[in-house]
């Protein structure tokens, strides 16, 4: 038997078990975690019985687990919506359709949907701008089509084919994300490349056979599927970000390198990277995270949790264990606004959760609101003030 029926035969159990009640709270974030790999899966499979009563049951089962765990669980939830896929032919379940959150005094609440006034502050989307080798700049953003040499865009991703370039000098080029913004790009090694908001990526138009396939994430988040060197002669695919290095050895991982923190974090989702600093090597296994602190130059190797780590990439922001404060900076990327706190102590509250990209801030600022995790907050253009 293969891994896939293996996880699915294991992810079955874990649903039985939930649907049962019988769940842990750890077997409970385990199931939350499957998110990452089966939530394009959308429809409701009716062998499960009927949608409404099945959620029902389900947000009952969830609130038992988190009584029974309540001396464990500190942290706050601030939603949890659409988790998981469940279907009668790939053991896939639609695990959760609602909000749920829980304070520190273990009070439980439902998030309801609400009747918001617009604000200048919207979502997030598709755009970039491209910078070619020339020092043009190009505004790439949905329904605009765009096609040089061996690239072309329509807007939402840009696709470069192989030229087999047999030049002496590579040609490079620039892919800016902009606050607000997101970007997918698929260079002519076929190594693609999600670019979260306010990020940079210099890569070359087209590769070099026999010469080192480098890239360089100059600031901001990117996850990356590479292209093994097997396809390519045996050409190594490096990524860079100032003096620290990655030498990919597999082909799935996340690296956030944003120019306003004081970390460098590299997550590995498959495969093997080689981590080279100051002139030393870690090899990275599936799972685990190295973390620069730029202060100290100091490197550090732990386990880590992949979903919290890449799912922006998948269409949902997720936290463990996050202040409000770090939740609202990774927000204002996406909704692109400033955000004040007049009241400090509301900074430090943290939560576990995930919220989808396509949510409305005033929406997620109307719900602290109403649980009475801040007391009140107001727009003015591009700054949120939470009081």
């Amino acid at each position: 038997m293969n891994n896939s029926e293996t996880n699915k035969k294991f992810f079955k159990k874990l649903i039985e078990r939930y649907l049962a009640g019988e769940t842990t709270a750890d077997e409970l974030r385990l199931l939350i975690n499957y998110y990452e790999s089966f939530q394009k899966e959308n429809e409701w499979v009716e062998a499960l019985g009927p949608e409404n009563i099945i959620k029902k049951r389900m947000l009952v089962n969830i609130l038992e687990v988190i009584k029974d765990d309540e001396k464990s669980i500190k942290p706050k939830v601030i939603s949890l919506r659409k988790l998981v896929k469940y279907s009668a032919a790939a053991s896939i379940l639609l695990f959760i359709g609602f909000y749920i959150l829980l304070k520190n005094d273990n009070a439980q609440h439902i998030f309801t949907n609400k009747s918001i006034v617009n604000t200048s502050i919207d979502n997030g989307t598709n755009k970039a701008i491209l910078t070619t080798e020339d020092g043009s700049n190009i505004i790439l953003q949905k329904g605009e089509q765009f096609m040089l040499d061996n690239l072309v865009s329509n807007g939402e991703e840009l696709v470069y084919a192989s030229a087999g370039s047999e030049k002496a000098e590579i040609a490079y080029n620039y892919l800016t994300i902009p606050s607000g913004g997101q970007f997918f790009v698929k260079l002519s090694d076929g190594t693609q490349v999600w670019l979260n908001s306010e990020s940079k990526l210099k890569y070359p138009v087209d590769f070099i056979s026999g010469k080192t396939r480098h890239v360089e994430l100059l600031y901001g988040e990117a996850y990356f599927e590479v292209s093994p060197s097997t396809q390519h002669k045996g050409d190594r695919f490096m990524v860079t970000n100032n003096n620290y290095g990655i030498e990919v050895l597999g082909t799935q991982f996340n690296v956030k390198a944003y120019n306003n923190e004081s970390h460098v974090t590299t997550t590995l989702v498959e495969g093997k990277v080689n981590i080279k600093y100051q002139g030393r090597d870690h090899v990275l296994l599936p799972n685990q995270q190295s973390v620069l602190d730029r202060t100290t130059n100091i490197i550090s190797f732990k386990e880590a949790d992949v979903f919290y780590e890449v799912s922006w990439k998948n269409g949902v922001f997720s936290f463990n264990n996050k202040s409000l404060k770090e939740i609202m900076e990774v927000l204002s990327r996406w909704y692109d606004f400033e955000v004040v706190f007049k009241n400090k102590d509301v900074e430090k509250e943290s939560f576990v959760g995930v919220l989808g990209k396509n949510e409305k801030i005033e929406s997620i600022l109307e719900n602290l609101k109403d649980l009475d995790i801040i007391n009140s907050y107001e727009f003015n253009d591009k700054i949120i003030t939470i009081k």
